[in-house]
């Protein structure tokens, strides 16, 4: 009797992906910045400076309104103080008179006695004119240009990444029943090739 089924079973098959662990490294680019200071020239110069002060010098010939009533003033005082020293003075002298000594006529001959010879004459203006004198100067300044370099060093990054296994399944088991004889048929002798059973042998 020959065989009529076939079973096949067909195994499972999968694909072991393996990612060994590694260590990466990331480089960062190094930068460099350069800015430039401009220098230059700068000249200074001063002239020469010439102060003159005639303040005092025309208070000598024409003083001003202050000055005139400061040395009114002061005049004043030194006439009162004269005065009183001579009045002090003829004073004492009567005080001290003996008796027919004529203190009047030697009072009025102080009085009018002859001056001294003496004009009071100066120099006009009588003050000199103050004189301040102030050199010159010259100042250069050169400055050079700058460059400035701003250096940015690359940090390079380490990073692990771990290993992993990654596992697909490229095919899925199964159990395949293929039914390989030939027809049967109801009743037996429906059959085209059916060879009736000789009983007899």
């Amino acid at each position: 009797m020959n065989q009529l089924i076939k079973i096949t079973s067909v195994p499972i098959q999968y694909e072991l992906k393996i990612n060994n662990a590694r260590l990466e490294y990331s480089r960062s680019r190094a930068e460099l910045e350069i800015s430039r200071n401009d220098g230059g020239l700068s000249i200074k110069s001063r002239p020469v400076k010439l102060n003159l002060d005639s303040t005092e010098a025309r208070n000598s010939v024409v003083p001003t309104t202050a000055r005139s009533v400061a040395q009114t003033a002061q005049a004043g005082k030194e006439a009162a103080y004269s005065a009183t020293a001579q009045m002090a003075q003829e004073g004492h002298l009567l005080l001290n008179a003996k008796i027919g000594e004529d203190v009047i006529g030697q009072i009025m001959q102080q009085r009018t006695a002859a001056p001294t010879g003496e004009f009071q004459l100066g120099f006009t203006p009588s003050a000199p004119v103050d004189i301040n004198y102030e050199a010159a100067d010259l100042t250069i300044n050169y400055e050079m240009d700058k460059l400035n370099f701003d250096l940015k060093i690359a940090n390079g990054n380490f990073e692990f990444i771990p290993g992993n296994i990654e596992m697909s399944i490229t095919q899925r088991p199964e159990v395949r029943i293929e039914y390989i004889g030939g027809p049967i048929y109801v009743p037996p002798s429906a059959d085209p090739n059916y060879e009736p059973i000789d009983v007899r042998a």
